[in-house]
């Protein structure tokens, strides 16, 4: 049997940007994503802390030590910068495996940064 895990997580990152007119998905600084063991086009969750929304999107790489988290398209409307939110992905594994996993969860300091 296979269930989810948690995979990774980066909890309470504060939003530095949010463009409407962008295609989709959630642009993170590289640090974070190598930190948190995420990748490009990866499937996240963001939750806000704020106001409580909670979307599914995918992960666009950032540049490196920017400390960007920016919520494009749609999303845009849901967060606002300065927003504290918590970025988790998921693994589908074997039920015992997951017993002993251990996610990848970092705590970003008030500058995005590590």
């Amino acid at each position: 049997m296979k269930i989810q895990v948690l995979k990774s997580k980066i909890h309470k990152v504060k939003v530095t940007e949010a463009d409407l007119y962008y295609t989709g998905s959630i642009t993170i600084d590289e640090d974070l994503m190598n930190a948190a063991n995420l990748i490009e086009n990866e499937m996240v969750q963001v939750l806000n802390l704020n106001n409580g929304e909670r979307i599914e999107t995918y992960v666009i790489r950032g540049q490196r030590g920017s400390g960007t988290l920016c919520l494009n398209g749609p999303a845009a409307r849901k967060f606002s910068v300065g927003d504290i939110v918590i970025v988790i992905s998921y693994a589908s594994m074997d039920f015992e495996d997951a017993k002993n996993y251990k996610p990848s969860i970092i705590f970003p300091d008030e500058n995005n940064k590590i």
